[in-house]
């Protein structure tokens, strides 16, 4: 039995990792349906879980930062059920899925860290799904600030705040500029 009982639940998967993978800004990590071999670990960079919407542009079910992990609920599927790319330049730690599973089920402190550290990740995408559900994209890019300490995107994240919220560019865009005009305000 391995263990790995001391440090952050990063800091006891990171130790279980057998490589390193980088990738270019842009480069796909997985595809959608590929299957799941490993569990990902970004130590730098930031990447993506996107998945395109019927009108074609891509929605953002998971953007992993330094010290997340990526994708760690398809630990538990045979494929991955999105794509995996990177919205910048990123390093992560690659974790074998088959040893993991192993360790999980042998060391219940890990386990147990798992399962709190997935049960996050549960109220995270509920709270992705309810902003998801409103109507307007004021409404989303109000729900999005106030997520993310009440401050509007800074200039060049648009795109990606506009995947994360299911709208479009130029929607976002567009209610950006009007809250930027002098006079104008949130809703």
């Amino acid at each position: 039995m391995i263990s790995i009982m001391s440090g952050s639940l990063i800091e006891r998967l990171s130790a279980l990792a057998e490589r390193e993978r980088r990738l270019k800004a842009g480069q796909l990590l997985f595809r959608a349906n590929d299957a799941v071999l490993s569990l990902f670990l970004v130590t730098s960079g930031e990447v993506r879980l996107v998945r395109p919407l019927p009108h074609g542009a891509p929605l953002t079910l998971q953007r992993a930062g330094p010290g997340t992990l990526l994708a760690e609920a398809s630990l538990f599927a045979e494929r991955y059920h999105c794509d995996a790319v990177a919205s910048e330049a990123a390093v992560l730690r690659v974790v074998p899925a088959r040893r993991l599973k192993a360790i999980l089920g042998e060391d219940a402190s890990l386990a147990s860290e798992f399962m709190r550290h997935l049960a996050h990740e549960v109220q995270r995408s509920r709270t992705q799904a309810e902003t998801l559900s409103l109507k307007t994209v004021a409404e989303r890019l109000d729900a999005w600030a106030s997520l993310n300490g009440g401050a509007l995107p800074d200039k060049g994240r648009g795109r990606r705040v506009a995947a994360e919220l299911g709208v479009s560019p130029e929607a976002l865009y567009r209610e950006l500029a009007r809250r930027r005009r002098p006079g104008a305000g949130a809703r």
